[in-house]
């Protein structure tokens, strides 16, 4: 019995990593839940086959819409948008039989439903709600003489909407920032996993433990924005949303620093940590050797004892075992029981001590754990170390004020401009290829344009989405052959195929539209107009509003994407710029500043930089040396912002701890850093830079080394030294794909100055 409950807790701790809070269950199983108790209840009452249709497609939009954070935020856009959503059908019907007085009202409804996004999550929803049920009415051909019964069925939709949405299954923020520290426990759980499997792996197996490594490292980051993104939201008040915020930075950076360690241990040479994130790395890297027998069996057994750490991260775990575990891992910190070991491999129990602090610290956020009876004088100094931190924390942090663009400059502007010239031009179009159905085409044009900021990830998306639509009618066919005349199977699979949209629209547009695809052959079946035509022509419009798309983003108010991804680098550099000046100062002995918010600003930066070039390195971009930089770009800026947040992360320690003191020395460290990230800048913004980016001696070699005894292996001097010089060879090695110029003594760089 027990092996079975821990083989069931490990299969739900892999689902819940992969699904971080439980958000792509929860939004599929909402909407289909919307959809089944709107189709039970227009049963019911007696509804034709075709307003089931449209209650089902109502239902839907209505619950997928609505993005708000705030239940009560929630309820009144659900509110607002049922009188949305009748004017809509009513001029749906109106307009129906009016051709040219309907392709204008679409244009302008389109147009509307696009600039609505600049009003935020509620503009977007009515906006999304107007337009979706305007093309709901096309789909069911709505009629005026209909209208009556079409205003039950959608007011029966939305109310069974908010049903599902408040009571079958509920959302509230506490819930969902519960569930994604849960899904960070486990994604965390997974990362020790693969480092003791690195560990262990053979000289050839190490390579595809990297690739699991590099994996699971990157999916606890995402789960740490995930968190970040609810905090606001999800906790009582500000210095409590601030607590857990910096807590869950502390855990992520110790368990990706703990990695990069056991790397370097691993490696025959000191690998550098630079290796671990660029792209193909490990072919330039040097053969792995196994690290010593003795440490390798103490830092396994260690390593296993952190695992149970994280796995046991849960309120209702007690008694003296962990806390004995935790204990003596958190005594390495300070050199206690500190096992014998090349300096390599004693970095890597330094780094298991720094961890089991973090999740103690990560464990008193969440729970307050209280066990204080078993602490040794270890864990009591890192709890008086987390009281004062807390302390510390202030309630408010200034945000600063950016210059908003205006007129066509604005984003959604011109993104409304450019999505209704396509529209236009998929109407004509569409009336072409056939003169019922040609909304397909508006509706692919519409879709491309939704989450696009530049020229390529319109082309990227438009092309993804004709290849899910392909796959997705051969599924429509045969599932289609399979239904026949059984309404309510079809009915199921329908809900089958809206859980699979839901559930993989994160993950692949690609297979989003295959699951919409497949699900609208149903649909076609249930209204009895199935053909193979039908779906042939389903495929033609869609490549034919996709190119209306990606004509409309190249002649109207275009944004290329280098343009794009140059702006996204600047920011980058700017936050970078940021974090590196502020940890230096605070490890200087300057002021106390707020590192975490920088660090996940500079994180959110470069989550829209790594967006942004997802055009330039899809396998479809024609210039491969161009794709090549761009991942080489992005690989050495994930390296930098690696170790700004390692020095923010050792710079929060400076105020609080009793162990790290702040060394005025660094300032000096901090400038050359400093001073070449705002060359790249200036360069990056095509203004004339001020110098030239300077190299040569080491970090270290350019401080006083009077005091030798500073920089011995382990100490925080040493490590902050280790970040900055990696900072340091990091940023001097951007300048060069970025083309931009090197001091004398270096080679000038080839190149092109963007990213793309």
């Amino acid at each position: 019995m027990a092996v079975a409950r821990r083989t069931a807790k490990s299969v739900w701790d892999r689902f819940s990593a992969s699904d971080p809070g439980l958000l792509r269950l929860m939004a599929g199983l909402r909407t289909v839940g919307a959809i089944l108790l709107a189709l039970a209840v227009l049963a019911l009452v007696g509804t034709s086959v075709t307003h089931l249709v449209a209650g089902a497609m109502t239902a839907m939009v209505a619950t997928f819409a609505i993005q708000e954070k705030e239940v009560r935020g929630q309820a009144i856009t659900l509110a607002l948008g049922l009188p949305v959503a009748l004017a809509a059908i009513s001029l749906g019907a109106l307009l129906n039989s009016r051709v040219i007085a309907g392709d204008i009202f679409f244009v302008m409804l389109i147009f509307g439903a696009v600039y609505s996004r600049r009003f935020g999550d509620r503009g977007t929803a009515l906006g999304l709600i107007g337009f979706q049920v305007y093309f709901v009415s096309l789909f069911v051909s709505a009629s005026v003489p209909a209208l009556p019964e079409l205003f039950l069925t959608l007011t029966i939709a939305f109310a069974c909407s908010a049903v599902a949405r408040f009571a079958m299954v509920p959302e509230t923020p506490e819930r969902t920032l519960a569930r994604l520290r849960e899904a960070f426990r486990a994604r965390l759980a997974q990362l020790v996993a693969h480092q003791i499997e690195l560990l262990d792996a053979d000289a050839g197996d190490v390579d595809a433990v990297l690739v699991d490594l590099r994996r699971s490292t990157a999916r606890l980051h995402e789960a740490a924005l995930m968190i970040q993104g609810r905090l606001e939201e999800g906790t009582r008040d500000a210095s409590a949303a601030a607590l857990l915020q910096r807590r869950v930075a502390d855990a992520e950076i110790a368990a990706e620093r703990l990695g990069v360690l056991l790397l370097n241990a691993r490696s025959a040479e000191r690998v550098e940590t630079l290796t671990l994130h660029l792209p193909n790395a490990s072919a330039a890297m040097p053969a792995r050797a196994r690290i010593a027998q003795d440490a390798g069996s103490a830092l396994r057994r260690d390593l296993r004892a952190l695992l149970l750490l994280v796995v046991r991260l849960v309120p209702d775990d007690r008694g003296t075992a962990l806390p004995y575990v935790r204990n003596r891992l958190l005594g390495y910190r300070e050199e206690q029981g500190l096992p014998q070991g090349s300096p390599a491999v004693q970095d890597c129990f330094r780094a298991v001590g720094e961890a089991a602090r973090a999740i103690l610290g990560l464990r008193l956020a969440v729970d307050a754990a209280q066990d204080e009876e078993y602490d040794t004088p270890e864990a009591a100094r890192s709890r008086e170390e987390f009281e004062a931190e807390e302390i510390s924390i202030s309630g408010e942090a200034a945000a600063a004020a950016e210059e908003e663009p205006t007129g066509l400059r604005r984003p959604t502007t011109r993104a409304a401009v450019q999505v209704s010239v396509g529209s236009a031009l998929a109407i004509v179009g569409g009336e072409f290829l056939s003169t019922q159905r040609w909304y397909w085409a508006v509706l692919t044009c519409w879709v491309v344009f939704l989450n696009t900021a530049s020229t390529g990830e319109i082309l990227v998306k438009g092309y993804r989405r004709l290849v899910g639509t392909v796959l997705g009618v051969v599924a429509g066919v045969a599932l289609a052959g399979a239904v026949g005349n059984h309404t309510w199977i079809a009915f199921a699979l329908v809900l089958l195929c809206v859980f699979g949209m839901f559930f993989t629209a994160p993950l692949s547009y690609a297979l989003m539209s295959f699951f919409v695809t497949a699900m609208l052959g149903l649909l076609y079946t249930l209204l009895n107009t199935y053909s193979l035509d039908v779906l042939v022509l389903r495929v033609e419009e869609t490549a034919l509003g996709a190119a209306c798309g990606i004509i409309a983003a190249v002649l109207v108010l275009p944004v290329r994407t280098s343009h794009r991804t140059d702006e996204e680098l600047g920011t980058v550099l700017a936050r970078l710029r940021d974090v590196v000046s502020a940890a230096v100062a605070q490890l200087s002995g300057g002021p106390a500043v707020d590192l975490v918010d920088l660090a996940r600003d500079l994180d959110t930066a470069l989550d829209d930089l790594r967006s942004s070039t997802k055009p330039l390195t899809h396998p479809i971009a024609p210039l491969r040396a161009r794709r090549q930089n761009a991942r080489y770009v992005v690989a050495l800026l994930e390296t930098c912002a690696y170790h700004a947040r390692s020095l923010a992360a050792t710079a929060e320690l400076v105020p609080s701890s009793k162990s790290v003191a702040a060394d005025a020395r660094l300032a000096l460290a901090g400038r050359r850093i400093t001073h070449n990230i705002d060359l790249i800048a200036a360069h990056v913004r095509d203004e004339e830079p001020d110098g030239e980016i300077e190299s040569g001696a080491s970090i270290a070699s350019m401080l006083d080394s009077g005091r030798h005894e500073v920089l011995r292996t382990g100490s925080v001097a040493f490590r902050v030294l280790r970040h900055l010089q990696r900072l340091d060879e990091g940023i001097v090695g951007l300048a060069r794909p970025l083309g931009v110029p090197l001091a004398a003594r270096e080679e000038k760089a080839a190149g092109t100055r963007s990213v793309g």
